[in-house]
This record gives C-alpha cells, sequence and structure tokens, in this order.
C-alpha cells in the first residue's frame, strides 16, 4: 500500500486549518437539523472546502420532518414535592409530541427486558423512567429509542430518560426515528433530579411491603408538561471532490448537525472539521490519487440518519467505492475503527495504525447507529472511525456538556493524519473491500439490533 508523503504529514501536524473550523462550528450554537444554525453549520463547511482547494463545492437540500423545541417541565408530588423546569434539569426529547401527563412514576432502571418485565402492570397507565445506562453485562448497546417504545407499548403514558453521568445535565436524543412524533411525551432528566425521583419511587416501594421497584400505591406522581412543534422543513448536506474524475469514489463522511441544547464539539462539529482538513490534506497531493475522495458533511444524523439516507439514494451504488464515516472521532487520539464486517476495510487502517505506532481498536459487528449505515444495509463497505473515551455511554455528548473545551487541537491533529494516510490507501489503489448482497447485511445483523432497527421503523428489509 501507498505511504502518505513526509510533508503531508508535517503539514497535518503543523496546521490549524481543522481546529479553526471546529472552533467556529461550535460557536453558531444550535445546529439541530432543519434550523438556521445546521445551514449556517453546512455553509462554513462549504467555505473550507472551497479554502481547501476542492472542486465542487456546494449544497444538496432535502426534506426532513423537522421538530421544534419548546418549554418542558417536570413536577413531583406526593410525600415530596418538586418542580424542575429549568434547561439543566428537564429537556423534551426529539420527536416526542406536545402533551401533558399526570401519573405515578415507575423507575425500570437501565431499562432492560427484563427489567421491563419485572415492572409488570404496574407500568400500565404510568410514567416509565429508565437510565441512559447500559449494563457493562449487556452484550449490545441499548439504543434510547428502544427503552421509550417498550415504556409506549407496556402502557405507559409518559416517558423520563434520565442520565447516568453527573453534572446537572439533562441527555437529549431522537425516540421517534421515522414514526414522527412519539406516541407518548418524553424528556430528559438530569442525574441529579433522575436520582431523586429512582429514591423516591424506591422508597414509596419499600414502604408498601418491598413489591418491587416502583411498585406501591404510594409511588410518587409526576406531571409532564411539553411542549413542541413536528414540522415538514428541508436539511442540507455539504459536499466536495478531490482526485481524479473518476466514476467510483471514496467517500469521506461526518454529520455536521448537533442537538440544539449542546455546540456538538465531538459530536459532531470535530467530525465535519476532520473532513474539510482530509480533504485540504488530500488537494496537496491530488496527483496521486486514482479514484476520486467525495467529502460529506451530512445533515440531520441526529434525529434519523436523513442527509445519509439522501446521499445512498440519490447515488448508483456502483459509484461508491467506499465509506469512512467520522463520529465522535476527538475525545482522544486513540482511533476506534467499525468494519461492519467487510472484509478489506480493516487491513488500511492497522497499517496506518503501524505505521505511525497508534493505538487501535477495531469491531466486526454490524450496529445500525451511525451515518455508515445509511450504506452498509445496501451492502457498501463502509466503517465507523471514532475515538475510545474513559467516560461510560456517550460521555458529555447529547448535553449541555459537549463543548470546545472538552477536546485538544493536538488530538485533532493526530486523527486527521491517521485518517488522511487511510483514505489515500483507499484511493491510491484498488480498494481491496468488495460489496455484499443486502440479504448478507441482513443475515449478519445481531439479533439485538434486528430488534432495534425494527422497533424504530428503520427496518429496511422484507420480513
Amino acid at each position: 500500500m501507498t505511504e502518505l508523503p513526509d510533508r503531508v504529514v508535517g503539514d497535518a501536524r503543523t496546521s490549524d486549518f481543522g481546529w479553526s473550523l471546529l472552533t467556529d462550528l461550535t460557536d453558531i450554537g444550535n445546529r439541530m437539523a432543519g434550523s438556521t444554525g445546521e445551514r449556517r453549520g453546512a455553509e462554513r463547511v462549504v467555505e473550507a472546502f472551497e479554502a481547501a482547494g476542492l472542486r465542487n463545492a456546494g449544497l444538496d437540500e432535502f426534506e426532513i420532518p423537522g421538530w421544534w423545541r419548546g418549554d418542558s417541565s417536570l413536577s413531583v408530588s406526593g410525600a415530596v414535592e418538586r418542580h424542575h423546569g429549568n434547561s439543566h434539569e428537564v429537556i423534551a426529547l426529539p420527536g416526542t409530541p406536545s402533551g401533558e401527563v399526570t401519573a405515578p412514576l415507575v423507575d425500570v432502571g437501565d431499562g432492560t427486558d427484563e427489567e421491563f418485565a419485572a415492572a409488570g402492570e404496574a407500568l400500565d397507565g404510568a410514567v416509565a423512567m429508565a437510565s441512559s445506562r447500559t449494563p457493562e453485562s449487556h452484550d449490545r448497546w441499548i439504543h434510547r429509542m428502544e427503552k421509550y417504545v417498550a415504556a409506549a407499548e407496556r402502557g405507559a403514558v409518559g416517558f423520563v430518560f434520565r442520565n447516568h453521568i453527573e453534572g446537572a445535565l439533562p441527555p437529549t436524543g431522537e425516540i421517534g426515528y421515522h414514526n414522527r412524533p412519539g406516541p407518548i411525551p418524553a424528556v430528559g432528566v438530569s442525574k441529579e433530579v433522575g436520582d431523586r425521583l429512582s429514591r423516591l419511587a424506591e422508597t414509596a416501594a419499600d414502604g408498601d411491603g418491598g413489591g418491587g421497584r416502583g411498585s406501591g400505591a404510594d409511588r410518587p406522581t409526576v406531571s409532564l408538561d411539553v411542549d413542541c412543534r413536528n414540522e415538514p422543513t428541508t436539511s442540507v448536506n455539504a459536499v466536495a471532490e478531490v482526485g481524479p474524475d473518476t466514476e467510483e469514489a471514496v467517500y469521506l463522511t461526518a454529520h455536521v448537525d448537533a442537538h440544539d441544547v449542546s455546540d456538538g464539539a465531538n459530536d459532531n462539529g470535530a467530525g465535519s472539521a476532520l473532513v474539510a482538513e482530509v480533504g485540504r490534506l488530500l488537494a496537496t497531493v491530488e496527483g496521486d490519487l486514482d479514484t476520486r475522495v467525495r467529502l460529506v458533511t451530512f445533515g440531520s444524523e441526529e434525529i434519523g440518519l436523513w442527509g445519509a439516507y439522501h446521499s445512498a439514494e440519490t447515488t448508483p451504488k456502483e459509484d461508491i467505492a467506499c465509506v469512512v464515516n467520522l463520529d465522535g472521532a476527538c475525545s482522544s487520539r486513540n482511533l476506534r475503527v467499525g468494519t461492519n464486517g467487510f472484509d478489506g476495510m480493516r487491513e488500511p487502517f492497522e497499517a496506518v495504525a503501524d505505521a505511525f505506532d497508534a493505538p487501535l481498536t477495531t469491531g466486526e459487528t454490524v450496529p445500525p447507529p451511525g451515518d455508515q449505515w445509511a450504506f452498509v444495509q445496501e451492502g457498501i463497505p463502509a466503517v465507523m472511525a471514532s475515538t475510545t473515551s474513559d467516560q461510560s455511554g456517550r460521555g458529555w455528548g447529547h448535553t449541555h456538556a459537549d463543548t470546545l473545551d472538552k477536546l485538544d487541537s493536538r488530538d485533532l491533529r493526530e486523527v486527521a493524519t491517521l485518517v488522511t494516510a487511510a483514505v489515500y490507501r483507499f484511493a491510491t489503489g484498488d480498494v481491496a473491500a468488495d460489496h455484499r448482497s443486502r440479504e448478507s447485511i441482513r443475515d449478519a445483523i445481531d439479533e439485538g439490533y434486528v430488534e432495534e432497527l425494527k422497533t424504530g421503523g428503520r427496518w429496511p428489509y422484507d420480513g
């Protein structure tokens, strides 16, 4: 495989191009899908593409089911009465409907199947509360949407998603996907608020003879009040190209949108900055490339991968050699690459890690979260590249705390170097990863992820 020239490595290690773009993206603030801020972010990426000397830079617009946040509150009555109406305590989850509900609270812990089953009939007519945590003993990550749908299907009239990371940070995140809006009001609460609610529910259960978590006549009553809008709107992808004008292209992608409560620094302003920086570095060796590289920062990833689906559905499969998707790639300088079981997608990253003496973690499972899934489901070789973190779950992601100060420009430069070297390998020779049939991808998805996709109305296969 072809090695990235030393002068490009030196450029990557001393550049402030990507960090400057990342800073500008975070300073925009709200980049929620379909918002003015998301479009401003995409336009700023296009400016960076043009400054990097990339060609055909521009915006590609498409329709989405938009969501706009209003005010939300959560009140507790019973032995302890509290009202939570501040943004650091409670926020609505995108895809929720507007509505007001008052009902007993049932805490289902981490929201595993076993915990929902243990709650039993107590969930009928109740407000269900589940943690953002997935137990370490669980064989896969449990998406918040699964917990939300499990609550609604068992008769709950409201849903509370409590953070497991401290810091007065209520978590946000889509709960409806393509089935919008969802059936019951849903809010995220901070760990501190959630712990109080859990304690009250457990105390009531113990006082009623220990009948199980959240059972008993004296369970605290919770009132949810959610105001929001679910209306169609438009979103945009920012696109550009570098390299020879070949029909087939290597895709380097990320998403530019972020949840409205967050600056979206690591999720995923860093990914968008890396796409532009890698594009700039590749432009300095454009004559070496044998295959066109298409750079895309998708819109509307956070509410259902709409930008990625738009790109995948409007591009012939045979025109896409492979996809390298970047998401959450600046929490450290240690790469983590999910290959989705595509033979040949792992080796270039392993070769780069060896060449730079860099840590690398790889995985072969086929998980649906992330823009790469829109391509993987069609059998197109695609990887998700991120960085490892000591924090549990999303860490600061999807909260007010996903800010620039959590990141380090040295990490961004290191990841840019490694990703540029990997994409350079893909674009300077035959791509070793072969396309697969949709049927083989379908059969390779773990049963748990099959359930997640079907729950969210995103199962792309018959049956």
